[in-house]
């Protein structure tokens, strides 16, 4: 069987069970598929990094189940964490907090801060639980996808990253489709690390202060680097003007074969895909997008860029970090 359902109460048990014995388990949650291990066990962690082939030192997210398990991972919890984790847990949203020494080290990349979010999907919910009457208090979910690439939003995404040998537990759909919102509270000052379909805005009035920008000092934290989140194809992120002049051209020389285009209006293409205008709708469909598209053999993406609006900013941020993955 290359999934279990996730609704089968047998199968949460044994996923449980899995994370318990330090194995590694494909999770649901409201935002992407995770690549789960116990977030306290350094060679359980160990073997996320050599499954997705991601550098040892780039943090991952340690999910817990409320503030409560969120504790045994931090050395104290700023009181601009827990404005955020009481307002906005389960879901979205991860806070970075100083870690607690000797915790977690493998997870947080040796740094000294560790970043922790509680999901809202029921299914990873009743295994987080299941796997905490079993000593897990905490559990590190990257993206379940090799390094760098599109991260999966159905359970046979990841079932195509890593094979049948992986146990996947199937939740459906995730409702959110992009990352969580990343909030560094290290610092005196709270600042926005990675934007989300959580708004700048609501943050910011939890906080009763604005959120900073990153800095040279901001720890670093996940799906961050500048060239992240790509699929095979080439992305071209282009303005509505230039997208459409683009394709105007490239039709008139016969060259679109092989060029996906990803836009409001429908434009000349090898294939076309409607861009939703609502920027909820397209952070759910985003990644499953690009990789319909991969898989239908698409050798470009040419992808308009999202308004300049703040709620598409989680948006925006994924798309012009696919892009950035490819250079002239």
């Amino acid at each position: 069987m290359l999934t279990s359902p996730g609704h089968d109460p047998d199968a949460v048990q044994a996923a449980a069970q899995r994370l318990a014995d330090g194995e590694l388990l494909g999770l649901p949650t409201e935002t992407v598929y995770g690549l789960a291990a116990r977030a306290d066990q350094d060679a359980a962690v160990a073997k996320i990094f050599a499954a997705k082939g991601r550098p040892s030192d780039h943090p991952l997210i340690v999910h817990v189940l409320d503030a409560a398990a969120a504790e045994p991972f931090a050395d104290y919890l700023p009181p601009t964490a827990r404005r955020l984790m009481d307002a906005f847990w389960p879901g979205p949203l991860t806070v970075i907090v100083p870690r607690k020494p000797g915790v977690a080290e493998a997870a947080a990349g040796g740094h000294a801060t560790v970043a922790l979010r509680s999901p809202a999907h029921p299914v990873a919910r009743a295994v987080m639980a299941a796997a905490r009457a079993r000593g897990v208090d905490g559990v590190a979910a990257p993206s379940a996808n090799r390094f760098g690439r599109v991260s999966p939003t159905l359970a046979r995404h990841v079932v195509e990253e890593f094979g049948p040998g992986l146990m996947v537990l199937d939740g459906g759909a995730c409702e959110v489709g992009i990352e969580s919102t990343i909030v560094d509270c290290s610092r005196a000052h709270p600042a926005l690390l990675r934007p989300g379909l959580l708004p700048r805005e609501r943050i910011e009035a939890v906080l009763g202060e604005p959120l900073a920008d990153p800095d040279a000092a901001a720890p670093k934290a996940s799906g961050t680097l500048a060239a992240h989140y790509a699929p095979v194809a080439r992305v071209r992120l282009l303005d509505a003007a230039s997208l459409a002049l683009r394709t105007a051209t490239a039709a008139a020389s016969g060259s679109l074969e092989g060029v996906a285009v990803y836009s409001r209006a429908q434009l000349p293409a090898w294939r076309w895909q409607a861009l939703p205008a609502d920027p909820a709708a397209a952070a759910h469909e985003l990644f499953a997008v690009l990789r319909s598209l991969d898989a239908a053999g698409a050798r470009e993406i040419w992808v308009e860029a999202p308004p300049r609006d703040p709620a598409w900013d989680g948006v925006r941020d994924r798309l012009s970090r696919a892009a950035a993955a490819f250079t002239d």
